[in-house]
């Protein structure tokens, strides 16, 4: 039996194992067929993509190499020794083609199809086919399903309160993270609302992007709950805690696809908040031209899918509509983000005014939920939670107890101002752009790129004046970002 060696490459999501070529005891006619497998081992077993090595450097005959992701998932430790077989093909499979051939699946067979997912037994093509045939057509039953199947089949946490809070917003608004403002507010209130995110999708940043310029949210089940018990809240990622772990995988395929439809949408926020022990849930769903919601039509659909699933779930939801039609604050990127959720937070005088008014009003929402908070106070509550510096200071506390961040990020150096083509006035602005020219400067995986927004809608602005600074960390991704932006930078000037 051949002993694992622990190459370090990294091939998230997938498992891959390395073999050499010659002296393996396999011949070359099974390696074409051996495009997976499985490797057994003391602690049990995973499913692998199949990597050739010609030559001695990598391993050596004797032995299998596997990446970061094989070597963590197996769990044992160099030099032991493994059985190498030709991977099972997933019996749910079949399930997957007879879902790209329009059928509707039952309950049982989607449940098959995500815990095989969450197992990685589905290579990141099978899953990318899987979400292809979802986004094609997919019923409020089979999106419930799914949901049910995705919280199963990973770790849920458990509070002692009949009352646990959350709030979320869809996205599709470049600089909305109004929730790195909600959760201080509302843990200084004394509700419980352990705030778990997932990293972008395809967005410039998410909420556990952005706080991790300030903290550290790499925290795992016991951590988040010794912080919740003392300060009520966590700005966290939730990966590292097993909530949901198929969302975690389904999100990595549909990160590079663009894939972001209403049902995987609802499937995947609610089995995270179902998963995390919310039992109330603010749900912020912005509409506008450019955002993910376009009309009050699709957002009434959404409303109800949400409405319906939630209601099965136990999770009592209030969705509320917003103004999508321009981003929110001034920073897109995680390092203005950050920058502009401190600046509200310590109330100062240059705070983004749209940002913080969106804040306030959905931490009140979240605040109504108190029973002890007569009907419509929340807002009044919130108001004085911000201006009184008790939302700031319990922020302080959150960023001190998950770990302050002990890099110092800064607004990427490369930098590039759009400009008025002519003088006039902003007449509406580009959310989708604007979030693929921060995407393409960088962000989020590089914390410093982004957007520095100059004017907001109904600005007047002279021909030549700056719209606003691209920031980017590397010369490269300013190039890139510049060549979107000069093509058209997501403002209309009306003279």
């Amino acid at each position: 039996m051949p002993a694992i060696r622990h190459i370090p490459i990294d091939t998230y999501p997938e498992s891959t194992v390395f073999l050499p070529r010659r002296d393996n005891g396999y011949s070359p006619e099974q390696f074409k067929a051996m495009r997976k497998v499985q490797v057994t081992g003391r602690c049990g077993e995973i499913l692998a993509t199949l990597a050739i090595v010609d030559g001695d450097g990598l391993v050596r005959p004797g032995e299998v190499g596997l990446g970061n992701e094989a070597f963590r998932r197996l769990g044992m430790t160099e030099g032991e020794e493994v059985v190498i077989t030709q991977a099972p093909v997933p019996a749910s499979l079949e399930d997957v083609r007879r879902k790209i051939d329009g059928e509707s699946l039952s309950d049982s067979e989607i449940s098959a199809i995500i815990r095989d997912i969450a197992t990685h037994r589905y290579s990141p093509m099978e899953i990318g086919a899987f979400l292809v045939a979802c986004a094609g057509f997919m019923s409020t039953p089979e999106t419930l399903a799914m949901t049910r199947a995705m919280v199963d089949v990973g770790s849920r946490l458990s509070w002692d309160s009949p009352l646990v809070v959350d709030k979320h917003c869809i996205g599709g608004v470049p600089g909305n993270r109004t929730s790195m403002i909600v959760v201080p507010i509302v843990a200084a209130h004394g509700l419980i609302i352990p705030k778990t995110s997932s990293r972008a999708i395809t967005s410039p940043s998410g909420t556990a992007d952005t706080m991790e310029v300030l903290a550290n949210v790499d925290l795992d089940a016991a951590r988040v709950a010794q912080i919740v018990a003392r300060d009520h809240a966590v700005l966290a990622w939730g990966g590292k805690m097993n909530l949901s772990p198929a969302d975690d995988v389904l999100i990595s395929v549909e990160r590079p696809l663009r894939i972001d439809t209403f049902e995987q949408m609802v499937a995947s926020i609610l089995s995270k908040k179902a998963a995390a022990g919310s039992t109330h849930l603010v749900l912020d769903i912005p509409i506008g031209p450019t955002a993910k919601v376009r009309s009050e039509g699709e957002a009434v659909r959404l409303r109800k899918l949400f409405e319906y699933v939630a209601r099965h779930m136990g999770i009592v939801t209030e969705v509320v509509f917003t103004d999508g039609s321009e981003p929110v604050g001034r920073g897109i990127g995680p390092v203005l983000e950050a920058r502009d959720v401190m600046a509200v937070l310590r109330n100062e005088a240059d705070a983004p005014d749209d940002l913080r008014d969106r804040a306030v009003m959905l931490a009140g929402k979240v605040i109504d939920f108190d029973p002890e908070v007569e009907g419509g106070r929340g807002y009044a509550r919130a108001m004085e939670l911000l201006s009184s510096g008790a939302a700031l200071a319990a922020m302080e506390r959150l960023i001190a107890a998950q770990g302050a961040q002990t890099t110092i990020y800064r607004p990427g150096i490369h930098q590039f101002e759009a400009t008025a083509p002519v003088a006039g006035r902003v007449a509406s602005i580009d959310c989708h752009r604007i979030a693929r020219i921060a995407r393409l400067a960088g962000a989020p995986m590089d914390k410093g790129a982004g957007i520095d927004l100059l004017h907001k809608t109904g600005a007047h602005v002279r021909r030549g004046e700056a719209l606003y600074r691209i920031h980017a960390g590397s010369k490269d991704g300013l190039a890139f970002a510049r060549e979107m932006a000069l093509a058209d930078s997501g403002y209309l000037v009306q003279p």
